[in-house]
């Protein structure tokens, strides 16, 4: 019941919060005296468009890929330009992995001119080859996350990755031959499917374990406003009454092999994980439907790639909206990123913002200290048992929000 309560509640209040106003000139707020972003940048490409997806991708062409790609390192240069740094890049997609060596121009232009710490690529076990890998390794790439979702052949088919990936045994080899090479390899799952049974989850999490996986991590299924019919299609309705159930024994089952890195993130050491709006207050988007959120204002590029491309060619920067949130917004924003990520100091909150807007946020935290999802201790609040999967909740409709807010702008999108 209190889950159902947070699911609506947040539902209400993201979807309000993305509300971008057409009307206003989008820009990107800079402030020099902020620390290391990470520099996160969208390749939309794939050879095949699952159902369930809502990210900004299109079916692989080559040569639009390539202009894509060129477009890209234009405006990454311009970030440069604009005086900016970066610690970290995560590539994702997509495919980021499609064209491997427009993708590695692309790391070796952003390594040559930031300060770039470490690397996290996005790819699918078709491209987890020895060269591919061995290319990626050269580049620097510190993280490899493995699109995968599940390992049962029946539910590959349904989501017409089976013919692409090929058979669950043969993506756990393919896992299992990447670990090492890198200091993280990544498994990308998803629990949840309507047709997942509690026997076939089980089976997932066995194979996981046995491959030595470094990390999981293992999203609930996600609707949108888009992908609800293809889903319910291609895969069922979704039942979220047995989510929590599924989530146990997720958690149940990985650890204590595994450790919490976020909510549903396991890791068996310190690594990047895939939200990286977790260890990273502000992150730059590059790329065409790329999101980013600096000093407060969270902005969008254009979702149209010719458009994209167009206007990084004439040297613009690909603005198509943006929004500066309120000092509450900001507050509310770190307070469930960083709580994702299980621990939240309360300097966080000395260091950001003054006194007196630190205490609304009392009335935001108030009810999850007395429903027991948060425990305070030494200046920390921290997610208890209870709280993680109440954050998996949040996170959940918070990702729905951001994915419906995407299919506004590819409604309005020109070709």
């Amino acid at each position: 019941m209190v889950s159902e309560l947070i699911a609506k509640a947040a539902k209400r209040e993201f979807s309000q919060a993305l509300l971008f106003d057409d009307t206003e000139r989008p820009c990107i707020r800079y402030d020099s005296g902020k620390s290391l972003r990470l520099l996160y940048l969208h390749i939309p490409f794939c050879e095949s468009l699952c159902p369930y997806c809502s990210f900004n991708r299109i079916a692989f062409e080559e040569k639009l890929c390539r202009r894509y790609f060129k477009a890209l390192r234009k405006e990454i240069r311009l970030y440069k330009k604009s005086g900016y740094d970066f610690g970290a890049i995560y590539l994702g997609g997509g495919t980021p992995t499609i064209l491997i060596d427009e993708l590695l121009k692309t790391i070796d232009l952003a390594e040559s001119i930031f300060s770039i710490r470490e690397i996290s690529v996005e790819t699918n076990p078709n491209h987890l080859t020895a060269e591919n890998l061995a290319l990626l390794k050269h580049a620097g790439v510190n993280r490899l996350s493995v699109g995968i979702q599940s390992f049962d052949d029946e539910l590959l088919k349904a989501m017409g990755r089976y013919h692409k990936y090929g058979s669950g045994t043969e993506i756990a080899e393919r896992i299992r031959k990447a670990l090492g090479k890198f200091h993280t390899v990544n498994a990308d799952m998803i629990f949840n499917f309507p047709s997942q049974t509690e026997e076939s989850l089980s089976r997932d999490i066995e194979i996981l374990r046995s491959t030595g996986v470094d990390q999981v991590t293992y999203y609930p299924l996600m609707v949108s406003d888009s992908t609800k019919k293809a889903i319910s299609q291609n895969l069922g309705t979704v039942d979220f009454s047995r989510e929590r159930k599924y989530y146990s024994m997720i958690t149940n089952a990985l650890l204590p092999a595994y450790r919490f890195s976020s909510a549903w993130c396991f890791s068996k050491k310190d690594a990047m994980i895939d939200e990286y709006i977790v260890d990273y207050d502000e992150y730059a988007g590059l790329g065409s439907g790329s999101i980013g959120y600096m000093n407060g204002t969270c902005y969008a590029n254009t979702f149209s790639i010719n458009e994209y491309i167009d206007k990084l060619e004439k040297g613009e920067i690909p603005l198509m909206a943006s929004r500066t949130f309120g000092c509450r917004e900001q507050m509310r924003y770190d307070f469930m990123m960083k709580l994702f990520g299980l621990d939240l100091p309360f300097t966080l909150f000395a260091d950001k913002y003054r006194r007196t807007d630190r205490l609304l946020l009392i009335k935001d935290i108030l009810p999850f200290v007395l429903t027991g999802a948060l425990r305070y201790s030494n200046g920390r609040l921290r997610l208890t048992r209870r709280g993680r999967y109440f954050w998996v909740v949040m996170m959940r409709e918070f990702f729905s929000a951001v994915n419906n807010f995407r299919d506004y702008c590819l409604a309005k999108k020109t070709k």
